[in-house]
């Protein structure tokens, strides 16, 4: 039987045939501690939409394992672990630095961030083999993310470790060590954002495009300090992450699928499909979680209330009763009906900055290096998000 907190030696990987077995052969696995792991589409696209009957808290699972700590207070206040209201509260309060409008004005930007970067990847070459991921893929959605909330340039240095060390610790199983890494980054984002917050009253940015001044200063709608501080931390490390596994997923998936990296360089506008299928593919987070509310019924089995559901991601983007040719990389598939951004009221907030990011840093990475060959990669030894701790390429 497949266990999620003993998973085969090849599962980090390579999960996908893995995953193809679950669907098959139980789509619903009831595992050692009660919960179940749920593999297909539809289950999930199901449970993403009912939000009375499978919730987000998570104030129940996270005690046990956090206890009264750092870690437990960031992932039971932050936006992504919560129901209503304050899911609802905290959203809005976001959504208006999130507009189509507002992205669209940020895209200038990132071109020109994005076109520094690409000019300096060969003055830090070794003999021309570069790690994308430390000087590229990391690097545009941290300045992205620091620029929404108007970060100093020489304070961002921290954030992708305190980054890593918080999101590492909701991985299935995790030693003492990394709880306390965990619980140390958490303590050491807030001391830090504690004083941002305070410079940041005495001088108020422009809320339409400053998500801290909108987080601080919208009529209406108050948060407590540990919310405001806490979903600071989410947010940047929502947006973080992800996006550097999607930018780097792609361009290893790039070079391992040579006909639709051929096919990207003579139709560039196929970017606008591409970067969906990228997210389906090698979706950058794997796993999500509901809790049941009360006794429900998935792919006809009888679950009672308090059971917590793992929500296999990176199974159901590769459901063939979804997808054709659910295995392989089609860059003009469309529709593309992926789980990514997961779904219902809790999709992804930034969506389509996270799509914009890829759009421009992989279309713009491919049209300035066209021969690149990824030379060596060391794969990230996580379950939850799936990404490479090292891709170096050839330029």
């Amino acid at each position: 039987m497949f266990d999620l907190t003993n998973p085969p030696p090849d599962f980090i990987e390579d999960p996908y045939p893995h995953y193809r077995q679950l669907r098959l052969e139980s789509p619903l696995l009831k595992q050692s501690d009660g919960s179940f792991l749920v593999s297909n589409h539809a289950a999930l696209e199901q449970i993403y939409k009912d939000t009375a009957r499978y919730s987000s808290d998570k104030k129940e699972v996270f005690k046990p394992r956090f206890g009264d700590s750092p870690l437990y207070e960031h992932h039971t206040t932050s936006l992504v672990f919560n129901d209503p209201p304050l899911h609802t509260r905290v959203r809005k309060i976001m959504v208006g630095a999130m507009t189509p409008r507002a992205i669209a004005g940020m895209e200038d930007g990132l071109i020109a961030m994005i076109d520094k970067l690409l000019d300096n990847l060969p003055g830090v070459s070794d003999n021309n083999q570069v790690d994308i991921i430390a000087h590229y893929a990391s690097q545009i959605p941290l300045n992205v993310i620091g620029n929404l909330f108007d970060m100093p340039l020489d304070e961002r240095e921290p954030l992708r470790d305190w980054s890593l060390a918080i999101l590492g610790a909701l991985e299935p199983t995790i030693s003492a060590e990394q709880q306390a890494l965990g619980d140390k980054a958490v303590t050491a984002f807030c001391d830090y954002l504690d004083h941002l917050v305070a410079d940041r009253k005495r001088y108020p940015g422009d809320p339409d495009t400053d998500v801290l001044t909108r987080l601080i200063h919208t009529e209406g709608e108050t948060l407590t300090h540990s919310e405001l501080l806490q979903n600071c931390i989410f947010t940047l490390n929502a947006g973080h992450e992800t996006t550097t596994n999607l930018i780097a997923n792609a361009l290893c998936s790039l070079n391992d699928n040579p006909e639709q990296k051929d096919l990207l360089l003579s139709t560039p506008a196929v970017i606008k499909t591409a970067v969906d299928e990228f997210l389906r593919y090698e979706s950058p987070n794997q796993l999500g979680n509901r809790l049941t509310t009360s006794e429900v019924t998935i792919n006809d089995t009888v679950i009672p209330a308090g059971t917590n559901l793992h929500l296999m991601i990176g199974a159901a983007n590769r459901d063939d009763k979804v997808f054709s040719d659910a295995e392989k990389l089609v860059l003009t598939r469309s529709p593309n009906k992926h789980l990514a951004f997961a779904g219902g009221p809790h999709s992804c907030l930034g969506l389509n900055l996270a799509r914009m990011e890829g759009r421009i840093a992989i279309g713009r990475f491919l049209q300035r290096y066209p021969l690149f060959a990824v030379t060596d990669r060391v794969r990230s030894q996580r379950l939850r998000f799936r990404g490479f701790q090292q891709l170096t390429v050839s330029l």
